[in-house]
């Protein structure tokens, strides 16, 4: 044990958390599609409890038979009623703005965490490494976030499972969809597709010169996240195709701030993208919004704005 609190515990956490949402819908007689939805939660929670366990492949098994549950239209929520809606809104006018503190406390607890954890340390052993505080950081602010809110709110100790368990099947097969678009990224990478991108821009780009090395960057980070909906798996293949041979190494620019900074422009691809379902798509099915593309048109015009400061910033600070 190399610190108090592994990663892996948080991993076990999660999947205890997706294995309760499978036994909740194994329960409900009235579900939709009662088996094959339980079982998709189940080989869900089984990719957190048991990746460390059981060979590679047989997490690629679990995932291909997830696809294909979710592909077939056999993965649904529960109709299980919610709170009666009277109830809900006298709880949101007796809370007020307060509703937002758990949320709020959050991000400041993760900052502390990822700052403090692997420097206190306990019988020689720091409570988490280096490498992973901030992870592990972010996994105890949500337990904080979670300890506050129900304090908060009085809610009975079994509500965050049931609320969150309607949550997660609201969200439904989109839930995978950043592990499976980062694991595609590094499978691209592996595949050679950014030298072929860096052979492209070389081709048909200027990059000699260093601003242009810059928005080719920065446009391929947006497009690429657009195409395949998530930043991470973008970044493997961007940053390797034009960032380091074109920024890095013919013009020495920081890789820091170039990494930092291509981040954020794929970010910016991101908001524009209905592959990123999750986080452009779930939003409207959520609010029940009759335009299923009515967060990615509101989005669209800062996205826009953001890309095209981030990319002049990038200019003038990469090269210093």
């Amino acid at each position: 044990m190399n610190a108090w609190i592994p990663l892996e515990a948080l991993y076990v956490v999660a999947g205890l958390v997706l294995l309760g949402v499978a036994g909740s819908v194994a329960r409900d007689a009235a579900h939709p599609t009662r088996w094959t939805s339980a079982l998709f939660w189940l080989l869900f929670a089984a990719t957190f409890l048991l990746g460390k366990v059981v060979p590679p492949a047989v997490i690629g098994y679990c995932l291909v038979a997830m696809v294909a549950l979710a592909a077939f239209g056999r993965v649904g929520k529960s109709t299980a009623p919610e709170r009666p809606k009277p109830e809900r809104e006298a709880s949101a006018a007796r809370l007020g703005n307060r509703i937002f503190l758990p949320a709020a406390l959050l991000p400041l607890l993760v900052v502390v965490f990822a700052f403090t954890l692997d420097r206190i340390h306990l019988a020689g052993l720091p409570l988490a490494t280096v490498k992973e505080a901030t992870l592990v950081g972010l996994g105890l602010a949500s337990l904080g976030a979670l300890a506050a809110a129900i304090r908060l709110t009085g809610a009975r100790a079994a509500e965050p499972g049931a609320e969150g368990g309607r949550l997660l099947q609201s969200v439904g097969w989109a839930l995978i969809l950043p592990q499976l678009l980062a694991a595609l990224g590094g499978i691209f990478a592996k595949a050679g597709v950014g030298e072929v991108v860096s052979g492209l821009a070389a081709q048909y780009l200027p990059t000699h010169l260093p601003f242009v090395a810059v928005l080719a960057y920065c446009l391929a980070m947006a497009l690429f996240t657009m195409a395949m909906g998530n930043a991470f798996a973008a970044f493997a293949v961007i940053t390797g195709g034009i960032g380091l041979p074109f920024i890095v190494q013919q013009h020495g620019g920081n890789p820091a701030i170039m990494a930092a900074l291509g981040m954020l422009a794929g970010y910016c691809g991101t908001l524009c993208t209905p592959m990123a379902a999750n986080f452009n798509l779930v939003p409207a099915i959520l609010l029940e919004l009759e335009d299923r593309h009515a967060v990615i048109k509101a989005q669209l015009p800062y996205a826009l704005t953001i890309f095209l400061g981030n990319a002049l910033l990038m200019w003038l600070l990469v090269y210093r």
